[in-house]
């Protein structure tokens, strides 16, 4: 039997936990649903409703819960997420800031739901060369000027 993840993520929605954590598997393989809580006559909402779901995203867990709209996410807290390719970039990057998601600087953005992603090639990481100063500040520099974050654009950056 698979121990429980020790430290999970939680996150709080006014009313669409269960339609976010729905949406946000369906973007991620090795991605589900696995539980649901609903609210009973004794809790602060309404008798029935769902009060959590339990999701794993990329095998990762989180908690998403319906406790209404008192708190609201921040770009002080995001997901990230390490990309293979451009290609993946593209697709999650369009699918994230789709339907009243809000594209932000160097790869953030919002997605619908209010929560801030990193969606980040994997490359970049490899172009942040410590060893070479000259490139990386280059290439942050290429960084600073981009929405969505292209491959080609930090890597000409790099070579520059």
């Amino acid at each position: 039997m698979q121990q429980p993840q020790k430290i999970k993520t939680f996150l709080w929605y006014d009313g669409k936990a269960r339609e976010a954590a729905e949406f946000y598997v369906s973007l991620f393989d090795n991605s589900r649903i696995r539980g649901v809580t609903h609210y009973t006559e004794s809790s602060p909402g309404e008798t029935g409703s769902v009060m959590t779901v339990d999701f794993e995203l990329a095998g990762v867990q989180f908690v998403a819960l319906n406790g209404g709209p008192e708190f609201s996410f921040t770009e002080a807290m995001s997901l990230q997420v390490d990309c293979d390719s451009q290609e993946e970039v593209d697709t999650l990057w369009t699918k994230l800031s789709a339907d009243g998601g809000e594209e932000g600087p160097c790869g953030w953005l919002k997605d619908k739901y209010g929560v801030s992603w990193q969606i980040v090639p994997r490359r970049l990481f490899e172009l942040l060369d410590e060893t070479a100063p000259k490139q990386a500040d280059a290439v942050v520099q290429a960084m600073l000027g981009m929405h969505k974050l292209d491959i080609a654009g930090l890597e000409a950056a790099a070579k520059a």
